[in-house]
């Protein structure tokens, strides 16, 4: 699967797709849709699901330098507000503001990030490192990991600064439950 095939069948969700066209509409800083429900539109294409099988919600990154709660929450509402026509739950957090809360929320440390590609690059498996955003002349696609371990349905632990391998051993059980054709690798990248 090259980059051209993955955007293809990630955009076979409508509401990947309208997610996508709506931050390009609001013009929200550094906003790309990204993770699970890329990643899991694909594996429902490969294994002839239903389109949205398995996909809990779908994930927003955008990066403002204003860190605030209240800024933050001004944009949550307003998205809600735009996409309550999907019937779709949309998580939205500004990567500017993580390393504010993570450490008391998880417990684990969560160095500021520069930008929402750095927050994509720490996600707990490196098969969901994926992000998607349009631009006035096409789309770009941040995988940087490639797309073979989703093509091949891996699903391959990103060990890091902020790593659970218990975060990492609950996901990978729910996913295995909605797509058995996965292969789990294990906490530490092995079979």
């Amino acid at each position: 699967m090259d980059r051209d095939a993955f955007f293809a069948a990630a955009l076979r969700n409508p509401v990947n797709e309208a997610i996508v066209d709506e931050l390009f509409r609001l013009a929200l800083p550094d906003a790309w849709l990204v993770s699970g429900c890329l990643v899991q539109t694909v594996w429902n294409v490969l294994t002839g699901r239903a389109i949205n099988h398995g996909i809990n919600d779908y994930d927003v990154f955008y990066f403002d330098s204003d860190t605030s709660w209240r800024a933050e929450n001004k944009v949550i509402r307003q998205l809600a507000k735009r996409l309550a026509r999907l019937g779709a739950r949309v998580e939205v957090r500004n990567q500017a503001r993580v390393h504010l809360w993570y450490p008391e929320k998880h417990g684990l440390p969560y160095p500021a990030l520069t930008c929402s590609a750095d927050g994509i690059d720490r996600f707990l498996t490196k098969t969901t490192q994926v992000g998607l955003r349009r631009h006035h002349s096409g789309h770009d696609v941040h995988a940087p990991n490639g797309f073979s371990d989703i093509a091949g349905m891996i699903v391959r632990p990103n060990p890091g600064p902020n790593f659970s391998a218990a975060s990492y051993a609950a996901k990978a059980t729910r996913w295995k439950t909605a797509w058995p054709e996965l292969t789990i690798l294990s906490a530490d990248g092995t079979d």
